[in-house]
């Protein structure tokens, strides 16, 4: 999948809800990740295939969230062409740190991002317990703790 090309969002495009849920079952949790960051899309071949958000959280510190891949293009490298343009976008803002949070259920994303240089940083207990209305159960696992990483960029 060469062909991908990842833009911020402009004013112009619609915000893709769709495929923001997929990272993030919650609405207010999505937009309110769209207010406080920036909005960044992948196509291939004129086709929304993946989106992500980068926040700033901290001075030197970015965190990336609601990176997600359309279903139908899981598999084939896009997570990851996402992920290093987060990346590059992070170092080009001067950050020194990148990081992500993912649930204690998400056997894959764990897997992937230590694939990718993250390493495992703390852990917020409870956390999906305390923000989600709805319970989470992904892998057979119900998701209750945020696993933390980062990236020293």
């Amino acid at each position: 999948m060469n062909n991908i090309k990842i833009n911020k969002l402009s004013a112009n495009d619609n915000i893709p809800y769709d495929l923001l849920y997929l990272a993030d079952p919650s609405i207010e949790s999505v937009k309110e990740c769209i207010d406080r960051g920036d909005c960044y899309i992948a196509y291939k071949d004129n086709e929304l295939v993946g989106a992500y958000i980068l926040i700033k959280t901290r001075p030197s510190t970015l965190e990336l969230v609601n990176i997600a891949v359309s279903e139908e293009y899981q598999g084939y490298g896009i997570g990851k062409k996402l992920l290093y343009s987060a990346i590059d976008i992070a170092k080009k803002s001067n950050a020194k740190t990148l990081e992500v949070g993912t649930g204690n259920s998400s056997i894959s994303q764990l897997a992937f991002y230590q694939r990718c240089g993250f390493r495992i940083v703390g852990i917020d207990r409870d956390f999906f317990k305390k923000h989600y209305k709805e319970k989470i159960v992904e892998n057979g696992i119900e998701c209750i703790d945020m696993i933390r990483l980062s990236i020293d960029l």
